[in-house]
């Protein structure tokens, strides 16, 4: 019997710049990301599924057709009646990336508004993935109701995975959002925060302080990843730490940490090894950022 991989948040147009210097259409958004990394890594024992809410109109149909395309089940996607998906455009300066964003009323942020929708679709899964960009998308109401059909999904036995992603941009305020992150974690059995974010937010001076932080609001395992640098692992109460491999030619970072994210989960979830998934993580997101764009064909 097939096990259930299930990622919600959003997926957007994505406008990205070529080497000609125009800009190819697709589709991306962090979650969705590292659902497209996971469909190629796991094994065919594994159902890849995507929860958003998209429109009725043709880009959102095009879009889904895309998720479709890729493996991805595509059975959780809500279509709304007199919407659409968001739209970001990057912009790249000697492989860091910077977005604008079109966004403020896309389909996504109404994923969570139907508990009798959300609840079933979480109650099947096996793993749970999703981030602080899917919080910060919902209103108030749409996070209580996540939150609650996550509680359900793991008092039946599901494994909660959860990125922090850390974009203050798309919050009212620095304060709720680290309120709602933590709140997160403490629903979540597996964190993978990125230090440099932690740091700017909440204060971190080490890896080892993100790691106790989360640790202390009940999380088991945690990753905490540090670009091309030392990255930390916490689980069961014991640090090991990870040194990967310096990227020489990095070409884009987008997707860096959604594909280190699907590198670790498949290999973590099938050995239980936290050395060698740190490592499959590690490798993957390093080939992902030596090419253009969040998706690359493995």
């Amino acid at each position: 019997m097939k096990q259930t991989f299930l990622s919600i948040g959003e997926c957007m147009v994505e406008m990205a710049p070529t080497a000609q210097g125009d800009y190819h259409l697709g589709y991306a958004g962090d979650t969705f990301n590292t659902a497209w990394y996971a469909r190629q890594l796991f094994g065919q024992d594994w159902d890849i599924a995507y929860l958003t809410a998209v429109g009725e109109d043709v880009i959102s149909g095009q879009m889904v057709g895309f998720i479709e395309t890729a493996g991805i089940n595509t059975g959780f996607i809500q279509h709304l009646e007199g919407c659409t998906v968001g739209l970001y455009m990057i912009q790249l300066e000697n492989g860091e990336r910077s977005f604008a964003y079109w966004r403020s009323d896309s389909a996504a942020r109404r994923l969570a508004n139907d508990p009798a929708r959300l609840e079933p679709a979480l109650g099947s899964a096996n793993v749970i993935y999703f981030s602080g960009i899917t919080l910060a998308i919902l209103s108030l109401c749409g996070r209580s109701t996540l939150f609650d059909a996550i509680t359900a999904a793991r008092k039946k036995g599901a494994t909660v995975v959860f990125d922090p992603n850390l974009r203050p941009r798309l919050w009212d305020s620095p304060d709720t959002m680290r309120h709602t992150i933590m709140t997160a974690a403490a629903h979540s059995d597996i964190v993978l925060p990125s230090f440099d974010d932690e740091a700017t937010f909440f204060g971190d001076q080490t890896t080892e302080d993100t790691a106790r932080r989360y640790a202390g609001a009940g999380v088991n395992t945690l990753v905490v990843k540090n670009a091309g640098d030392e990255a930390l692992c916490l689980a069961d109460g014991k640090i090991s730490r990870f040194s990967p491999t310096r990227v020489d030619s990095v070409v884009d970072t987008t997707a860096a940490g959604d594909s280190f994210n699907a590198g670790f989960l498949a290999s973590y979830l099938d050995t239980a090894d936290l050395n060698a998934a740190m490592a499959a993580g590690a490798t993957l997101a390093a080939r992902v950022i030596s090419e253009r764009g969040a998706l690359i064909k493995l």
